[in-house]
Parts: C-alpha cells; sequence; structure tokens
C-alpha cells in the first residue's frame, strides 16, 4: 500500500488532491495529504510508522491515544485561562472507526491532523525563539504530568538508559570490525578515552532513580528543537510534535536534550571542533521559559539533578554515535564515511564545554527556580 491508497481510508471529508512526503524525519514515512471539497479543504498527515523501529506500531498508536487525549481534555478546560491557543495533533480515524490500518505487508498507517498556521526550525532562530522552546516543554510536561506512568508501554526499552548504552558499545568492540576501527584514528582512540573516564559517572540518573529520588513519569523523549511548533502569527509556541518517543521514564532527559540541542550553535554535523561550545546565554532563556511552568512539578530532587542531565544526554549521544560508527553504522542513517565518528566527536566536545560551564549552568538553574 502507497501513502495515497491510505489516506482515502481516514475519516476526511472532500476527495484527495495530492499526498506527498514531508518533513526531515529519519524514523517513520511522512506524507502531506490534501482533500478538498467544493467549499472546503483539509490537511493532513499520513504516516507509515516504521516497524524495525517501533517493533508493536499498536503500543505506540495505544500510548499516542492516551496522551493526546488526556492533552485535549486539560486544554479544553484550562482554554479562558490560557495565554494562547496551545494545540495537540490529533488522531483521525478510519471510516471504520479505528485509529490505525494495516497493510498486506503489515505496515502500519496512521492520520493526524495538521498543528494549524505554525511551523518548526531546525535551529534557534533568536532569544525569543530559545524562550518558547523551553516555555513548549515545561507546558507538555506539565500537562502529562498526572498521567499514570503505568497507563503508559514502554515501546522502547531502554531508550534513554544511558548506562544502557555501554553494553551496545561493548558488544561492537568485542567485534573484529570494532577492534580494528577503535585503534584505526586518533580520533576513535580519543572517543575511547573520553567514555573511559566517564563509565562510572553516567549512571547518575539511573543511580537516583534506583534510589527513589528520581521518579518515572511520562516523558516526550524527543524534545528537540524541531519538534517545537511556533504560531506563524503571533511567535510563540503552540504544540510539540513527533510523540512516537513518549513513554515512561525520567524528565530529566528530556529537559536535557532540549538543551543539548538548543545550545550547540554548530549543530551535530560541525567538522570544525573549536565551533562546537554550550552557549550558557541561550541556556538562561530556554531554563527560564522553562521553570514559568515546570515548577508546578518538579520535586527538589528532580531540580538537583537538572545540571547532570544537560551532561548526561550529550554523553549519551556521543555514546550511541561511536557504538555505532565501531558497529558499521547500523543504527544511524549517515551521509559519509566516519560520519558517526564525527558525530561523536560532536557530542563529547559539547559534553566537555558543558563540564567546563558547570559553575555558570548550575547558577543558572537555581537562579530560575
Amino acid at each position: 500500500m502507497n501513502a495515497a491508497a491510505a489516506a482515502v481510508q481516514f475519516e476526511v471529508a472532500g476527495r484527495p488532491v495530492s499526498v506527498r512526503p514531508t518533513g526531515s524525519g529519519n524514523v517513520n514515512d511522512t506524507y502531506l495529504a490534501v482533500f478538498r471539497t467544493t467549499f472546503s479543504q483539509e490537511r493532513f498527515i499520513i504516516q507509515r510508522i516504521n516497524g524495525k523501529v517501533f517493533a508493536n506500531p499498536r503500543q505506540i498508536m495505544a500510548n499516542l491515544k492516551v496522551v493526546t487525549d488526556h492533552v485535549h481534555r486539560r486544554l479544553e478546560a484550562e482554554a479562558d485561562d490560557a495565554d494562547r491557543i496551545w494545540q495537540l495533533p490529533r488522531i483521525i480515524p478510519t471510516k471504520t472507526g479505528e485509529d490505525y490500518i494495516l497493510d498486506e505487508k503489515g505496515d502500519c498507517w496512521r492520520a493526524i491532523s495538521l498543528i494549524a498556521s505554525a511551523r518548526s526550525y531546525e535551529h534557534i532562530q533568536s532569544l525569543e525563539h530559545a524562550h518558547e522552546a523551553g516555555y513548549v516543554l515545561g507546558q507538555f510536561q506539565r500537562l502529562i504530568s498526572d498521567i499514570d506512568p503505568t497507563s503508559l508501554h514502554d515501546t522502547l526499552e531502554g531508550f534513554h538508559v544511558t548506562p544502557r548504552y555501554l553494553v551496545g558499545l561493548d558488544a561492537a568492540l568485542a567485534t573484529d570490525l570494532g577492534q580494528e576501527l577503535v585503534g584505526s584514528t586518533a580520533d576513535a582512540r580519543h572517543c575511547m578515552r573520553f567514555i573511559s573516564a566517564r563509565r562510572a559517572w553516567c549512571s547518575v540518573l539511573e543511580e537516583a532513580r534506583k534510589r527513589g529520588e528520581l521518579l518515572l513519569r511520562p516523558t516526550h523523549g524527543d524534545p528537540k528543537v524541531s519538534n517545537i511548533m511556533i504560531d506563524e502569527d503571533t511567535g510563540k509556541g503552540t504544540s510539540i510534535i513527533d510523540l512516537d518517543t513518549v513513554k515512561p521514564g525520567l524528565i530529566h532527559y528530556d529537559f536535557g536534550d532540549c538543551l543539548r540541542s538548543a545550545c550547540n550553535p554548530a549543530g551535530e554535523d560541525e567538522a570544525d571542533l573549536e565551533a562546537v561550545y554550550f552557549d550558557t546565554d541561550m541556556c538562561h532563556v530556554i531554563v527560564k521559559g522553562y521553570m514559568r511552568l515546570a515548577s508546578e512539578f518538579l520535586s527538589a530532587a528532580d531540580r538537583h539533578y537538572l545540571y547532570d542531565s544537560i551532561r548526561v544526554i550529550s554523553f549519551e549521544l556521543g555514546l550511541r554515535f561511536f557504538a555505532d560508527y565501531l558497529a558499521g553504522d547500523v543504527y544511524f542513517k549517515t551521509k559519509h564515511e566516519g560520519h558517526n565518528l564525527l558525530r561523536a566527536r560532536v557530542q563529547f566536545k559539547l559534553c566537555e564545554s558543558i563540564e567546563t560551564r558547570e559553575p555558570v549552568i548550575r547558577r543558572i538553574l537555581e537562579s530560575c527556580d
């Protein structure tokens, strides 16, 4: 089944005009569908869920249903007192009332609404944009904070559990290819030393969870800047998208990942490592926006580990890139030979910058508390 054939099976008024690829995601196949009647037009998203990444698409859809139903109820209840129109995608049912369809190959197709009059950006555009990114994440976490995490499936076991990625690294190192690659360049040897020096430390969040200091809660899982929707008319944040990674976890990984993606002006593919650094001015603005709403649900223990979350997530992503490099680039899409090694070096340089700026970052977190 192709996207056009899937689109007509959902409950949308009108007839199809076009169904074309859209977005820059690396996981699901995403299409923009346009349907028209004689007097109206409907634009919505059609997606084929990647079964290689998400082994049980039904659980993805079950989580999406729990979260969107819950958030929509809260948004409606709070609408009269809200400072803006908040949005979240809704599941568009099939013509038979289901939340998704399965094609002849067993692939799962779903339709979701398009966030109206809004767009996302690959990079932070301004300090105002940075503030809105933090504010949107704080709002989303606040809205889902009272969902029972046991009502959600763990659709990506081990995702954002930093010590678990060391297992993948060690498995890659145990292969002939891994041994060859780890000793082949000075950059690879540097990455290995960087990881070895932080092996014991990188479980700091998971150890706090085991001690009961941090609790599992619903999380977004991928709150990078490109998933934050900004209203085209007001310039204010209006939604967060890409909810496939919603699952029980530690909210610290969400917080850290938002800052990791936003506060490195050079991006993830910068060849000049001297250009990679953690921008504390950007950090201050994002944290200020986040704390406007996060103060409602953050405990004292949550606050205590916020700095660690920023450092951990940068280390974790570098670890994942490096492990994939040693395994032969089997998970992340690459554009050239050594791409994952470069990505790992960028994240480790960012982690190093975060470590150097620890006193400043901690003061920011305390001042915005």
